[in-house]
């Protein structure tokens, strides 16, 4: 037990519950973005013309529970993704800290450390990341298991976007960089923790920061992963049109796709409705974990103390 890292472990186990419950409570809210963005039509053909369309559409239909579809899945994700990044970005900052002899991380450090932090977490995760996205983007009622969705082409589709998610590790670099620089600021070195409220503020300040410099590429990715559905928003079974749509489904494919359909502005569709719902989760998020990790801290102690107890009774007996 004295090889594990409890510090990076509290964060990560406080970081991966807080986005489990942020996931769950806004999961409507993303699931009709995700729907929204993942539209690539001409003006005039677009089935979603606002965001409340797509929750329109599943409570005109008797589904609103489809909301819901993929809500496992996406959970699993996240809480792995969260707990993969919270312990390599702990991990990192305190190796750093170590090796380097600082007291304190620099603005650019911090940045490289929370990227690369964030590309083990996309590599880690990225199956799970394209399989909630499909089933989030399928029609209403007609969304399949995680097995099923990750079987439906060879293994490589799973792995779709994969290089957006790389490219966006500078998302949630800059989003907890600017956090903690603002924490450090209000804190000034106390040992006192933030407010909730606090916290809930500093969080959307530093994912709207985040989000808009991000966001042409967090569409482009939406698409990319999006499940193939014909020109009713069935999903297609046709083989003839899944080769078309999968030749179109690289990131050179998707970016003339929008270029060409919906001009420089189509890369920022649905920019409103993500930063609603991302910065409604990431402020949740922080605010829970702010709120829980002294008691993660606490409880992680406890079972350390009871397995040190228990092997030392082992050894003596």
């Amino acid at each position: 037990m004295g090889g594990v890292d409890f510090e990076s472990l509290s964060e990560a186990t406080s970081g991966a519950i807080g986005s489990l419950l942020s996931t769950t409570i806004l999961y409507p809210l993303d699931t009709c973005k995700t729907k929204y963005q993942a539209e690539a039509r001409a003006h005039g053909q677009r089935r979603y013309r606002h965001l409340s369309d797509v929750l329109w559409e599943a409570m005109s239909n008797g589904q609103f529970l489809s909301l819901y579809q993929g809500l496992g899945t996406k959970n699993l994700q996240s809480f792995i993704s969260q707990f993969v990044y919270f312990y390599g970005y702990s991990y990192f900052k305190r190796l750093y800290l170590e090796k380097s002899g600082s007291k304190k991380i620099g603005t650019k450090a911090n940045l490289l450390l929370a990227a690369a932090a964030g590309a083990c977490t996309a590599i880690a995760t990225q199956p799970l990341d394209t399989a909630a996205s499909r089933m989030q983007t399928s029609a209403f009622g007609k969304s399949k298991g995680l097995w099923d969705t990750l079987t439906e082409g060879d293994w490589s589709n799973a792995f779709d976007g994969l290089g957006i998610s790389l490219l966006l590790t500078s998302n949630p670099a800059i989003q907890y960089t600017v956090f903690d620089q603002l924490k450090l600021k209000l804190l000034k070195g106390n040992e006192a923790s933030l407010s909730a409220f606090t916290a809930f503020l500093l969080g959307a300040l530093s994912k709207s920061i985040a989000t808009c410099l991000t966001y042409p590429a967090i569409r482009c990715k939406v698409v990319i992963q999006a499940a193939d559905t014909d020109e009713n928003g069935n999903d297609d079974d046709d083989k003839n049109k899944k080769a078309k749509r999968k030749a179109s489904k690289t990131l050179s494919g998707v970016v003339f796709a929008v270029w060409r359909k919906e001009g420089i502005t189509g890369f920022f569709k649905g920019l409103q409705a993500q930063i609603l719902k991302t910065v409604l989760s990431s402020a949740l998020l922080l605010m829970i974990k702010e709120k829980i990790a002294a008691t993660t801290w606490v409880v992680l102690l406890a079972i350390r103390r009871s397995l040190l107890a228990q092997n030392g009774r082992l050894k003596s007996a």
